[in-house]
C-alpha cells in the first residue's frame, strides 16, 4: 500500500525511471512472500505455434508472479481490462509487463486486431478467460473471447492453474485496490499440456460448438487446480 504523497511523487517521476524502480520493488516483494512451485513448465517447448496462455483469476499479483515465472520461456503480454489504468497503484502493475489493453464487455476492434497481430507476429499473449478476479477462489464462467482470438491468429492454447495468489494479495474487502497488502503465501503453478478441441461436425450448432470448446478450455484449466480452487468446474 502507498500513502497519497508516495503516488504523487511517483507520478512527478520520469516513467522510465518509475517503471524501474517498480519492477525491483515487485521482485522484492515476490521474493519476500511468495514461496512459489512450478510444475510443468516445460510443456512450452512443446508448441509449435505462438501460445496464448489461460489462466484462472484471484489477485492482482497475478500478472506480477506469472510474467516472472514465464519470461524466459515465452514473456507473453498480458491482456488487461482498461479500467485497470484508473488506479494509480495498478497502473504501476500494467507498466512493468508487457500488456495490451482491452475495453472489457465490448468489440473493441482495435485491441482485438493488436492482440491477433501480436500472436500472428510469433509472440505469445496470456489472457484470465474468467475477465475479472474471483471473490471466493473458486473458478468463474470464462467468457468465450479467447476462442476468437484463437480462431484468427491460429494459435495454440495452453492451460495454466493458479493457487495460493488469492492469500499472497488479497482482494481488499472495500474495493479499493491501493489498500491491498502483500501476505506470505505458498503460490503453486501448474502449466498444461496444449488443449486441443473436436472438429465441429456438420450439423453442430456454431453457438453449442463454442460452449463445449469453452468447457473444454474452462476445465483444463480446473484440472491443474486444487478442488477448492475449481469453482463452477468442479467435476460432476
Amino acid at each position: 500500500m502507498l500513502s497519497p504523497i508516495a503516488v504523487k511523487i511517483i507520478k512527478a517521476l520520469p516513467e522510465g525511471f518509475v517503471i524501474k524502480i517498480s519492477r525491483k520493488i515487485v521482485d522484492r516483494y515476490i521474493k519476500k512472500y511468495a514461496n512459489i512451485t512450478v510444475n510443468g513448465i516445460n510443456n512450452i517447448d512443446k508448441a509449435e505455434k505462438s501460445i496464448i496462455f489461460v489462466c484462472n483469476h484471484l489477485s492482482n499479483a497475478d500478472g506480477l508472479v506469472l510474467s516472472k515465472i514465464l519470461k524466459e520461456k515465452s514473456d507473453p503480454y498480458f491482456i488487461a481490462g482498461v479500467k485497470l489504468s484508473d488506479n494509480p497503484i495498478t497502473q504501476l502493475g500494467t507498466k512493468i509487463v508487457k500488456n495490451i489493453q482491452i475495453k472489457p464487455s465490448s468489440a473493441d476492434k482495435e485491441a482485438i486486431m493488436k492482440v491477433v497481430k501480436t500472436l500472428k507476429n510469433g509472440e505469445n499473449i496470456l489472457i484470465f478467460p474468467e475477465g475479472t478476479r474471483s471473490r471466493t477462489g473458486g473458478m468463474i464462467e470464462g467468457k468465450k473471447g479467447i476462442l476468437l482470438f484463437a480462431r484468427m491468429s491460429k494459435a495454440e492454447i495452453i492451460p495454466i492453474g493458479m493457487a495460493g495468489t488469492d492469500k499472497l494479495l488479497p482482494i481488499s474487502e472495500t474495493g479499493d485496490m491501493g489498500s491491498e497488502t502483500w501476505k506470505n503465501a505458498d503460490v503453486n503453478i501448474n502449466v498444461g499440456e496444449k488443449i486441443t478441441f473436436p472438429l465441429k461436425g456438420k450439423d453442430e450448432d456454431r453457438h453449442e460448438y463454442e460452449d463445449k470448446c469453452m468447457e473444454i478450455i474452462m476445465r483444463s484449466i480446473a484440472n491443474l487446480l486444487p478442488e477448492n480452487y475449481r469453482g463452477i468446474y468442479k467435476a460432476h
